[in-house]
């Protein structure tokens, strides 16, 4: 099992969790669900106290990952398999993104 947080403009918005290679879960942090000024991460995750679930890794991060080359260009240079959306999400969305939402490694 491996754990990110999700940021919004650098405040905490939640966790994305993947316990198994067909098995996400995206949950809201309580703190931020409870601030009615912080708005959802994603059009697709609309706020909410109950988990998401999934199959594959939600649209809405897969789509922050590079494609093409550049995909196997950052793959090959952090040694990270191709196929490990997950893996490569945590590695690259950590700062610089398109839009509001970083993705770090969660620390315990």
């Amino acid at each position: 099992m491996r754990k990110a947080r999700v940021y919004r403009n650098g405040k905490p918005a939640g966790v994305l969790i993947e316990e198994r290679r067909d098995k996400y879960v995206f949950r809201y942090d309580a703190g931020y669900l409870a601030d009615n000024e912080a708005p959802a991460v994603s059009l697709t995750l609309p706020k909410s106290s109950r988990p998401y679930e999934s199959t594959h890794l939600f649209p809405f991060f897969f789509n922050m990952l590079s494609e093409g080359a550049n995909k196997a260009l950052q793959c090959r240079h952090l040694r990270i398999d191709e196929n490990d959306s997950f893996g490569l999400l945590m590695a690259t969305a950590h700062c610089d993104t398109i839009g509001a939402v970083t993705v770090k490694p969660f620390e315990q």
